[in-house]
């Protein structure tokens, strides 16, 4: 009897892995869209711009209208360490307490610009005028 149990085991694997290998299957297809689907969103006016535009999928977040940030679009954490990097405003931040736009030019300069915004800000404006002042 001990040899039909280890004979029985495998193809209750087999049949468990061929179950679930067909619900995960099931479960792609009805998440796929449909041809139609991706037709209508191939016509969409702004896919077919990022597509033309040769500048890649990450240039298509950029905002349709130009956003008017502080510091004339140059990023805070930039100016903090003494350096002028423009940004194109698609990563952004607005100050509660002066409504102010800040631009970023990475995710990661944002998230280091949330952990202490007002010093950031202090020094950032600091060293935006002495590099203004610099006719850099």
């Amino acid at each position: 009897m001990a040899g039909q149990k280890t004979r029985t085991q495998p193809v209750r694997r087999v049949l468990s892995t061929s179950i679930f290998i067909g619900l995960s299957t099931a479960a792609i297809a009805q998440s796929n869209p449909s041809n139609h689907e991706m037709t209508a969103t191939a016509r969409d006016p702004r896919v077919v711009a990022a597509q033309n535009s040769g500048a890649g999928i990450w240039k298509s977040v950029v905002p349709p209208v130009k956003m008017k940030g502080g510091f004339q679009d140059h990023d805070p954490i930039g100016l903090a360490a003494g350096q002028l990097i423009p940004a194109d405003c698609s990563i952004n931040w607005t100050d509660p307490d002066t409504h102010k736009l800040y631009c970023f030019t990475t995710a990661t300069s944002l998230v280091f610009f949330l952990d202490s915004p007002q010093v950031y800000l202090t020094e950032a404006d600091k060293n935006w005028h002495a590099l203004k002042g610099a006719g850099r």
